[in-house]
């Protein structure tokens, strides 16, 4: 366990530089999501890097990764690839394998579909996996539930078994595996039949603060796709006429909007400074999907502010409930993706609303700071170049 009170604050930590070339790997860039704050942890890392990823759309990142050097792929030059490339998922894998990457030392992929499927050649390959390959495993019915197009549904229906196939046979090519949660690391075990560290990823406590004056909306901060289950908390709060806010877009805006009531408010996508107000300002966070780890409640408990999750997935491993031994209570769970139970999660919260302590939830995100990930990644890229450096060394002695 490691401390928060210490994690909370910056350190001066120097960050590890290697005098060898170095490749980063990243599925596609198109907007900042968790996995985009990892890989902007990994450029900081390594800014002399080269960055290799599918799709590339400057202006939808940092500006710590627009100042690599980026390399796209063949689907990147394509006409309207930044907007249209996931109807070109089956694709993708002869994309990644065909990123030339012989000159390298070390490749660090950032994977939540096809990154960690590189042709490493000689290279140390370590791959930070956020998920496996959703699409084809796991959440397959979710993803492709109401609102997804019949030509992406008939497209992954027909190249599923490839895909899986693929994603089995290219995880072979990964020499370590880091998760982002106990959770991924369990489906990566299961899968793939490989053991994973747990490295959790970072969440900026500086750009989150808390605030006085709590405001008596609710709040969504999510994309608008179907395993969200944003309709799930849109049917709750019609019912209980509680004020609602949602942040985010996506493809399922249009239906969600109609099936709102008044008292449900869609924001659309938020830039970071107002965010950070809407996490400090409300009353509690609602998170009805099923995420592998899912960084917007350690946002909002950064904020100070409780989360209202479903009992499943990464938030299991992220929020403290009501009784917890780990420390002071930060969310309250329910079991059931059910409009029922979601609507008595709120009450119990409702009801038990002193015993969240603002300090205290900040204190649970603390453990999860940008500083403690960089740190983590630093000394597990360390030990493991130093533990090859050894392996080679004896292979040299023994010739």
């Amino acid at each position: 366990m490691f401390s928060a009170q210490k994690d909370c604050h910056p350190s001066n930590r120097n960050i590890y530089e290697l005098n060898m070339r170095v490749a980063l790997i990243h599925d596609w860039l198109i907007g900042m999501r968790g996995g985009e704050k990892c890989l902007e942890v990994f450029c900081e890392l390594f800014p002399d890097a080269d960055l290799y990823t599918l799709v590339y759309e400057p202006d939808g990142v940092s500006p710590p990764i627009r100042q690599m050097h980026v390399k796209t792929s063949w689907i990147d030059r394509l006409p309207g690839a930044q907007r249209h490339f996931r109807y070109l998922l089956p694709l993708f894998p002869h994309a990644v394998e065909h990123f030339e990457l012989s000159d390298y030392d070390l490749i660090l992929s950032s994977s939540h579909c096809v990154a960690k499927g590189i042709l490493p050649h000689r290279a140390l390959h370590i791959a930070y996996v956020h998920t496996p390959m959703r699409y084809v495993w796991d959440l397959r019915d979710a993803y492709l539930s109401g609102g997804t197009s019949l030509i992406a549904r008939a497209g992954l229906s027909l190249s599923r078994r490839y895909l899986q196939r693929w994603d089995l046979r290219s995880s072979l090519r990964v020499d370590e595996f880091l998760a982002n949660s106990n959770n991924v690391a369990a489906k990566i075990k299961s899968l793939y039949g490989r053991s994973a560290t747990v490295i959790y990823p970072p969440v900026d406590m500086e750009k989150f603060h808390l605030r006085d004056e709590i405001q008596p909306y609710y709040l969504i901060v999510s994309a608008l796709v179907p395993y969200k289950r944003i309709d799930l908390a849109i049917d709750a709060f019609n019912a209980i006429n509680l004020p609602l806010k949602i942040a985010g877009d996506g493809p399922l805006r249009r239906i969600l909007q109609r099936r709102a009531r008044s008292n449900i408010e869609f924001l659309g996508f938020v830039d970071d400074a107002p965010l950070a107000e809407l996490y400090s300002r409300c009353q509690a966070l609602i998170f009805p999907g099923e995420e592998d780890f899912g960084i917007v409640p350690l946002e909002a408990q950064a904020s100070g502010r409780p989360v209202i999750a479903y009992g499943k997935g990464g938030a299991l491993e992220t929020v403290l409930p009501l009784g917890s031994e780990l420390g002071p209570p930060t969310g309250i769970f329910f079991r059931e993706q059910a409009v029922e139970s979601l609507m008595a999660a709120v009450r119990a919260f409702e009801q038990n609303r002193q015993k969240f302590v603002p300090t205290g939830i900040r204190q649970q995100a603390c453990r999860f700071s940008r500083d403690r990930f960089k740190a983590q990644i630093s000394d597990y890229i360390e030990a493991r170049l130093r533990e090859r450096g050894t392996e080679k060394q004896g292979d040299a002695q023994a010739l």
